[in-house]
């Protein structure tokens, strides 16, 4: 294994006793000397924080008081931390054998990037669950080939809009430059809102194939979830999105709202959209002021940001959404419009 690089794996567990088991064998098998594992446990009740003193006595185990959830969680681990190149990696997720190589190899290559993530897999390790992450110009975000075949996930390291955090390294010069996730997003979409600031500050986010990772992934749909989702893809936008970009996306980000609030309505999840655009409303203060901090920094231009974006909405986890051919020429008809008034705006 190269020594290119310390590597300081932060674990956020909630509740994960049972995932730990595996998973953390499967790690310790990859970390080299001078490696370190920290474990910053939010408040489980299963015995998680017992599981993980005896599987791994030389982790670093940070217990906590209360749930901070996954953002902060990380925020905390990655502060004790003293490796250069912080690796944030779900307790459920199995590493495969040369995983502890590949996951630093974009380092020791010099590839530049800013943040990148391993090839997450499901199922154990047959079906694709990321292969990079995809935003669509709403904000909407999903894992790209979810329940796609092994064989279909690319084989070379490539460039995603957003690097997931079930498997995220992210070298330590560029977490400190970034600040680390927005723990008031507590989790959902932090990946996602990291990934962006990256590409917006001038940096890059890629994919390494080789670091494999199998997750044990289900996409719930409680009303937790939905709020949070819908909560923080707004937060997103409000942070990230560049003004020129926002300001010809405001008619479809509107229309975007009104259909979501019917098929939430239609869905039983009506009460949870209606508390993230409440969630939305009180934080916009602090999100505009955010975004003011964040847009100050900005390196790259409105349509340098779009290319980034993609009018599909592929993901099958969006239903009828992804299969209306319609809907589908609509939203290329509008975000060619989009594309063209960014691309005659070069100031912007």
């Amino acid at each position: 294994m190269t020594g290119v690089s310390r590597v300081s794996v932060v674990i956020v567990t909630y509740d994960s006793a049972g995932a730990v088991a595996e998973s953390l064998a499967a790690l310790l098998r990859e970390l080299a000397p001078g490696d370190e594992l920290i474990v910053v446990d939010n408040a489980s009740r299963d015995g998680t924080a017992e599981r993980v003193r005896e599987l791994a006595p030389a982790a670093r185990l940070l217990a906590q008081r209360d749930n901070l959830g996954f953002a902060a969680g990380c925020n905390v681990g990655a502060a004790a931390a003293s490796g250069d190149l912080l690796v944030f990696l779900n307790p459920d997720a199995v590493v495969e054998p040369g995983w502890g190589e590949a996951i630093r190899r974009p380092l020791a290559d010099g590839r530049g990037l800013g943040a990148w993530m391993g090839l997450v897999l499901a199922e154990r390790g047959t079906v694709v669950n990321t292969s990079g992450g995809v935003v669509h110009f709403t904000g909407v975000a999903w894992a790209g080939q979810a329940g796609a075949p092994l064989g279909a996930a690319p084989a070379q390291p490539r460039e995603v809009a957003f690097a997931s955090g079930a498997c995220l390294a992210v070298p330590r010069a560029e977490w400190e430059r970034l600040g680390g996730f927005p723990e008031d997003y507590f989790m959902y979409c932090e990946d996602v809102e990291l990934s962006l600031r990256v590409w917006l500050w001038g940096g890059r986010v890629g994919v390494e194939p080789a670091a494999r990772a199998d997750h044990d992934y289900a996409f719930g749909k409680g009303e937790l979830k939905w709020r949070l989702l819908e909560r923080n893809r707004w937060a997103t936008i409000l942070r990230v999105y560049p003004g020129a970009l926002l300001a010809l996306l405001a008619p479809a980000l509107l229309a975007t709202e009104l259909a979501l609030l019917a098929v939430a309505h239609a869905s039983g999840w009506g009460a949870a959209k209606r508390a993230a655009v409440a969630d939305v409303v009180r934080a916009l203060p602090r999100l505009l002021r955010e975004r003011r901090a964040i847009q100050a920094r900005r390196a790259i231009s409105s349509a340098e940001f779009a290319r980034l974006l993609t009018p599909d909405l592929e993901s099958a986890y969006l239903g009828a959404a992804a299969r209306s051919a319609l809907l589908r020429t609509g939203l290329r008809a509008y975000w060619a419009a989009v594309r063209a008034l960014l691309g005659l705006s070069r100031g912007s």
